[in-house]
């Protein structure tokens, strides 16, 4: 789920693409796959602002993750099943089938502290030392891909 002030990136259609394997069914003379597919296209959006806040040194998140969407397009791979039940009469075909689906991703951010503190009135005005902070922001994915598993039998 995106951050809130987050922008999520538009989603892009995939290319629709056959995949040619008649080549490999001509020069071995078996029967292969019927591939369809679509190559996604992804859709860089924008990063998160970095932000100022009281008493750091430095914008948080110092690398912002960025969120990057793309739509797995529908995809059917058919192939024939030959002698299904044993016999030349039950040739079939079988297939799996994904429908179109959307998938969401944020790159990794990091949350970099520095390593001097805001100047001390203490210390004539100049900044103490002090441990760095350091923080990964977790990758992301989101999405619902499903399969669909079909087997035809001659009627």
């Amino acid at each position: 789920m995106a951050a809130a002030g987050v922008a999520t990136p538009a989603v892009a259609d995939g290319v629709p693409v056959g995949v040619p394997l008649e080549g490999v069914e001509t020069t071995t003379g078996l029967a292969v796959p019927r591939i369809a597919t679509a190559v996604p296209l992804p859709v860089v959006g924008a990063p998160e602002a970095p932000r100022m806040h009281k008493g750091d040194m430095l914008p948080t998140p110092l690398l912002p993750a960025v969120p990057i969407a793309t739509e797995l397009g529908d995809t059917l791979v058919t192939s024939p099943l030959p002698n299904l039940l044993g016999r030349p009469e039950t040739d079939g075909e079988g297939s799996v089938e994904s429908p179109a689906t959307t998938v969401r991703t944020r790159t990794p951010g990091a949350v970099v502290g520095s390593p001097l503190t805001m100047p001390d009135g203490s210390n004539s005005g100049l900044p103490n030392l002090t441990t760095p902070k350091l923080g990964l922001l977790a990758p992301e994915i989101t999405g619902a891909p499903e399969a669909l598993l079909g087997v035809g039998l001659p009627r």
